[in-house]
């Protein structure tokens, strides 16, 4: 049972940490609106790669993918019969392939751009305005939303994580290797742990949650009493 108090959720986590199932679930819960922050810098990647500004190849042009960020809009569609909210980037459903391993290998070099983390920060925010949210990212609990009443940061070991990635590329017809899978988590969590502009970091006032040894039932159970706790306080 749960409060007519609004708040906003912020849930960061690693990749592949099972963050993005966790907050949407909670959202469809709790009848809160739900935001992928993570697919907002994939859609961001997915763009730039289409307009020839990063490739595995040649990296990221900075200059040029800064010069059109006006030209990029992000919006999301409500959830569909496959339970799935879908990102559109300037209208069009991309959501199955911003989640493409070359778009993976791509987005922590776009995410680490100040130009871009400012925009989208601001983008963020703005779904945040009338509370009743769940948002998931990196630095949602930090930069975000300092001020969210609840904060939960998600951990699991890399080769975990990697092993969850595989099952959902393999899920999706996708040929990939262990070894491919877990560097690229492995890189992320570098490149999200170290980058200059809001790094990937637990809040002081953030919960722990290793979730390597649960099952999503008790993920969830978990998840909703601390949300109870946090709606019933204040």
């Amino acid at each position: 049972m749960t409060s007519d108090k609004k708040i906003i959720v912020a849930i960061d986590g690693y990749s592949s940490s099972g963050k993005s199932t966790m907050a949407r679930e909670l959202a469809r819960r709790v009848g809160y609106v739900y935001v992928d922050s993570g697919a907002m810098y994939r859609a961001v990647t997915l763009y730039a790669m289409r307009h020839d500004l990063a490739s595995p190849q040649s990296g990221v042009n900075v200059e040029g993918l800064v010069r059109v960020l006006p030209d990029i809009h992000i919006s999301f569609a409500p959830a569909g019969a496959d339970g799935v909210q879908h990102t559109l980037l300037n209208g069009e459903d991309v959501e199955s392939e911003i989640r493409d391993m070359q778009v993976s290998n791509l987005v922590s070099p776009v995410s680490v751009i100040p130009e871009v983390r400012h925009r989208l920060t601001l983008l963020q925010q703005g779904f945040g305005e009338e509370k009743g949210i769940v948002m998931d990212g990196r630095d949602i609990g930090t930069t975000v939303f300092p001020d969210a009443e609840l904060k939960i940061f998600v951990c699991a070991s890399a080769e975990e994580r990697a092993r969850r990635r595989m099952r959902e590329l393999q899920a999706k017809g996708e040929e990939v290797s262990f070894e491919e899978v877990l560097h690229n988590v492995v890189e992320r969590d570098r490149i999200d742990s170290t980058r200059e502009v809001s790094p990937l970091r637990k809040a002081d006032d953030a919960i722990e949650l290793d979730n390597g040894t649960m099952t999503p039932a008790q993920q969830m159970e978990w998840l909703l009493n601390e949300f109870n706790k946090a709606t019933a306080n204040g």
